[in-house]
């Protein structure tokens, strides 16, 4: 029986407007940029140029097309078994935290190295720091648990020396810890961004896994081979995302001068209400909630500060002029 092609939407318009992104990926010009993909771009079931999103090799060769064409990263890669986050949704919360930035100035967003970002769970793809720093110039630290992560993050930033001055990768040596450990004394940031691990345990993942794989190859499939990747740390932990961001909020407080603005990616509507619960508790002066989406994927950030409005004052004054 032959497939009836859908109609597809030219853009993807409920990406962030600033997001590169936004048109459906040209191949062709992926591939011209980076011949590697070539060999696994193919007709999909409905005709269309596409690759295999099941096939964890082509979804990284794809990443690597992308971050070469539109941010200048001529070398890139991770180890098999790593997440390789979606470019796409990344970029989108990039864009949508610059502009929690610009709205405490007066409507610009703040750019250049001395904006700093410390990015929670920096990943092997080290892909935050990359999408910054083109995107606004910002500068940033980025920390993770995992040294082989660490250790492959720093071999991008080697390889890519503009990114080298820019980009700061710090292993956190107590799992428990978000904050403590990476943060110095008198060391101030600008945002803190996160993309907290989402399940509770490494069943739940599987099967979260299993049911993108079916989606995709609209057929039954038993064996959870994850196309994106991902160990253990990256995808889940006791508790799972709510639990992890309700401990960051309470850590964060710790350090509520030395951040303006924390954030975190919450993927569970659900989760939101204990969420904004625990902001409440640790005092938080102001909450910012941004809806993002892609495709049938809803999400959004969560950011919060601890400052006064005339310590946000004196902060813009001194570090964004």
């Amino acid at each position: 029986m032959s497939q009836v092609k859908k109609k597809r939407p030219k853009t993807k318009s409920e990406l962030h407007p600033r997001n590169p992104h936004r048109a459906r990926y040209d191949l062709g010009m992926l591939a011209a940029s980076y011949p590697a993909l070539a060999p696994y771009v193919r007709p999909n079931r409905f005709g269309d140029e596409s690759i295999d999103f099941a096939d964890p090799e082509a979804v990284k060769v794809l990443n690597a097309a992308l971050l070469r064409h539109y941010y200048d990263i001529e070398h890139w890669d991770i180890p098999p078994g790593y997440l390789c986050p979606p470019i796409p949704g990344r970029a989108d919360y990039i864009h949508h935290i610059a502009d929690v930035l610009a709205s405490c100035h007066a409507g610009k967003v703040p750019t250049g190295e001395r904006v700093r970002c410390l990015d929670i769970g920096v990943g092997a793809s080290c892909v935050y720091p990359i999408l910054g720093n083109k995107a606004y110039g910002w500068s940033f630290v980025g920390s993770d648990i995992d040294p082989v992560a660490i250790a492959t993050a720093n071999k991008i930033l080697e390889a890519n020396p503009h990114l080298k001055a820019a980009v700061e990768c710090r292993l956190q040596p107590n799992p428990a810890a978000v904050f403590t450990g990476i943060i110095q004394p008198g060391e101030r940031f600008d945002l803190a961004i996160c993309n907290p691990p989402f399940h509770t345990s490494q069943q739940a993942a599987e099967s979260g896994t299993l049911r993108k794989l079916r989606n995709l190859n609209q057929e039954k499939v038993l064996t959870p081979t994850l196309n994106f990747g991902g160990q253990s740390n990256e995808l889940w932990c006791m508790g799972g995302e709510a639990k992890f961001v309700q401990d960051m909020i309470r850590e964060s407080l710790l350090f509520a001068s030395s951040c303006f603005w924390f954030s975190s990616l919450i993927s569970d509507q659900d989760h939101l209400r204990n969420i904004y619960r625990a902001l409440e508790k640790a005092g938080a002066t102001k909450v910012v909630t941004v809806p993002m989406g892609q495709g049938n994927k809803k999400s959004r950030v969560v950011a919060w500060t601890f400052l006064s409005e005339v310590q946000q004052h004196e902060w813009r004054e001194e570090r964004w002029g």
